[in-house]
């Protein structure tokens, strides 16, 4: 399993030694990017991506929880972010911003809510890298799995299979060392951990957890 510990639990006052932390031990470094309007809450800026990819050993993905996320893509790959995904439910015009992200170079997601079906994907999981299913309503770390995001999960394989093998199935949002392995065999690459990494009382070992290992 690759794992994305979420940058948003991390201690923003040792934010330094929770970046060696996750470049030490885990596969990529997650960026939660909200604005207080797709999402009911607001993360952090342009100076901490900065901060946080400037210390970063490994890939970086963002995010974007956020309406007219094009907006930002040419900043965030000055920045360093390798990765972007984006919400279906905040995207007119999915297609076109999925190419846009290629276009720069970067890795491109889709990212959908819990209430939002994956059958509606078939076709943007055809030029997708990776889908972002959200197990949790997004918004604020520290949440419970939604436990029917497992059979999203299932479905959405079958569809990938059919379309794009290559795209991965990234799960974001109450995953934990006890549900790692119902996620992991429900068909999903990727995980986003957050207060499973970051509250557990041994951090790299719950990352190794995680990753199976």
């Amino acid at each position: 399993m690759i794992v994305a510990p979420s940058m948003l639990a991390a201690d923003f006052a040792n934010l330094a030694k929770d970046i060696d932390l996750v470049n030490s031990y885990a596969d990529i470094i997650h960026l939660d990017i909200m604005d207080g309007v797709f999402v009911p809450n607001i993360s952090y800026g342009t100076p901490l991506v900065e901060t946080i990819c400037k210390g970063a050993t490994i890939p970086v993905e963002a995010h974007l929880m956020i309406v007219e996320p094009q907006k930002f893509f040419a900043l965030y790959k000055s920045l360093g972010v390798g990765s972007i995904s984006v919400h279906y439910e905040a995207c007119n015009h999915l297609d076109r911003t999925v190419n846009k992200i290629k276009e720069l170079g970067m890795k491109a997601g889709v990212a959908i809510n819990p209430h939002t079906s994956v059958n509606l994907l078939e076709d943007i999981v055809r030029i997708s890298d990776y889908i972002l299913i959200m197990s949790v309503n997004p918004g604020y770390g520290g949440q419970r799995y939604i436990p029917y995001c497992t059979h999203k999960i299932v479905e959405l394989k079958k569809i990938i299979e059919k379309n794009n093998p290559a795209c991965l199935i990234e799960v974001d949002g109450g995953v934990t060392t006890g549900n790692i392995e119902e996620i992991a065999n429900a068909g999903a690459d990727v995980v986003v951990a957050g207060s499973a990494v970051f509250n557990a009382v041994d951090p790299a070992k719950a990352i190794k957890l995680l990753q199976g290992i």
